[in-house]
C-alpha cells in the first residue's frame, strides 16, 4: 500500500475527531475552542475554577454534546450498516432500508403520532414496527435455503404495504399531529436528549461493533456461498446474523433520528473507490466517514437558514448527484 493512501486511510479514520470538536464551537452562541475546553474538562476540574459560564456550559453539555454524539452515532450505524448488507447480498444497490425498515418505522412513528399523541413516543413504535417490517420480510421469504433474492424482493413488497398503512394514518391525521409526522420523516438531530439516547446509543454501538468485528467474514460473504462453505463458514448462520444486527442498528438510528436516507448507499461506494474492496478497511472507514458527514450535514441544517431544517433534506440533496457521479466512475468496483 503506498503512502498516500495510508496517510489517506488514517485521514479517513480519524475524521470524526475534528468534526466533532468544531460542531460543538458552532451555533447561534459562539464559543471558543480554549472555553469549549474548559467545559469539556469542568468534570475534572476543581470546584469554583473557570469552566466556561453556567450559559455556555447548558449550552454545550444539554444541547450541542447529546446531539452530536446522535449524529456520529446514526452516521456510522447507518453506513456500517449499509455497507454490510451490500456483502451479503453481492448487490451495491443495497442500503440499509431496503428490507422494509424505514417504511415500517415510519408507519409506527405515525401511529404513535397520530393515534396516541404525547401519550406513547413516536422512537418505541418506530422501532417496534422497524422490527416487525424486517421479521415479517424473513418470515415470508424463509425456505429451505436462505435466498438473498428472494429476501429482497420480499424487502420491496413489505415496504409497500408498509407504505401504503402509512398513507392511510396520514388521510385521517389532524393538521398538527401531519406537521409533528413529515418533520419526523424528514429525518433531524434536534430532538436528541441525554433521556432518549442511552437505548437507541447502546443499541447502535453494540450493532455497529459485531458487525465490524464480523468484517473479515463480510469478505467470504460476498463470495459465491460454495466458496464460503470450503473456507469453512457457515454460510446462512453468517448471513442471518448479519441481517438481523443491521436491521437492530438500523431501527435504533431510525427510531431517534428519523429517516436519514443516502448514508448507508454512497458511503461505503466513497470508502471503496478510495481504499478498495476489503471489508476489514471498508467497515470502519464507512463508519468514521459517515459519521463525519452526518455532523457535517447537521450542522448546515442548523446554520443555513434562521430555522433548522430536517438534517435528512440535506443528505438527499447532496446524496443524488454524489450517487450520479459515482456509477459514472466507479464501474470496476463490484465486476
Amino acid at each position: 500500500m503506498s503512502r498516500s493512501k495510508r496517510l489517506l486511510i488514517l485521514a479517513l479514520f480519524l475524521s470524526p475527531i475534528p468534526v466533532f470538536l468544531f460542531s460543538l464551537t458552532l451555533g447561534p452562541s459562539d464559543i471558543s475552542l480554549s472555553d469549549l475546553g474548559k467545559i469539556l474538562l469542568s468534570p475534572l476540574a476543581e470546584p469554583g475554577e473557570g469552566a466556561g459560564s453556567a450559559v455556555q456550559k447548558d449550552i454545550v453539555l444539554a444541547i450541542r454534546l447529546p446531539r452530536l454524539l446522535l449524529g456520529l452515532a446514526v452516521g456510522a450505524a447507518l453506513s456500517v450498516s449499509g455497507a454490510s448488507l451490500q456483502a451479503v447480498f453481492k448487490n451495491p444497490l443495497v442500503n440499509e432500508y431496503i428490507l422494509g425498515i424505514s417504511s415500517g418505522a415510519a408507519f409506527g412513528a405515525s401511529l404513535s403520532i397520530v393515534a396516541l399523541g404525547q401519550a406513547f413516543p413516536p422512537q418505541v413504535g418506530a422501532f417496534a414496527f422497524g422490527l416487525a417490517a424486517v421479521g415479517l420480510v424473513l418470515l415470508v421469504s424463509r425456505g429451505p435455503r436462505f435466498s438473498p433474492v428472494s429476501v429482497l424482493l420480499t424487502g420491496v413488497i413489505v415496504s409497500a404495504f408498509f407504505s401504503a398503512l402509512l398513507s392511510f394514518v396520514e388521510f385521517f391525521a389532524s393538521p398538527y399531529s401531519l406537521q409533528a409526522l413529515f418533520y419526523w420523516l424528514m429525518g433531524n438531530l434536534g430532538g436528541a436528549g441525554w433521556g432518549d439516547l442511552v437505548f437507541p446509543l447502546a443499541v447502535m454501538a453494540a450493532g455497529t461493533a459485531l458487525l465490524l468485528l464480523m468484517s473479515w467474514r463480510l469478505n467470504v460473504l460476498s463470495l459465491s456461498d460454495e466458496d464460503g462453505r470450503a473456507l469453512g463458514l457457515n454460510v446462512k448462520r453468517d448471513q442471518r446474523t448479519v441481517v438481523l444486527t443491521a436491521t437492530l442498528v438500523t431501527a435504533a438510528a431510525v427510531s431517534v433520528a428519523g429517516i436519514i436516507g443516502w448514508l448507508g448507499l454512497i458511503i461505503p461506494h466513497l470508502v471503496r473507490m478510495m481504499t478498495g474492496v476489503d471489508n476489514r478497511r471498508v467497515l470502519p472507514l464507512s463508519a468514521a466517514l459517515g459519521a463525519s458527514l452526518l455532523v457535517l450535514a447537521d450542522d448546515a441544517a442548523r446554520s443555513v437558514a434562521a430555522f433548522e431544517i430536517p438534517v435528512g433534506i440535506f443528505t438527499s440533496l447532496i446524496g443524488l448527484p454524489l450517487f450520479i457521479l459515482l456509477l459514472t466512475k466507479s464501474a470496476k468496483i463490484w465486476r
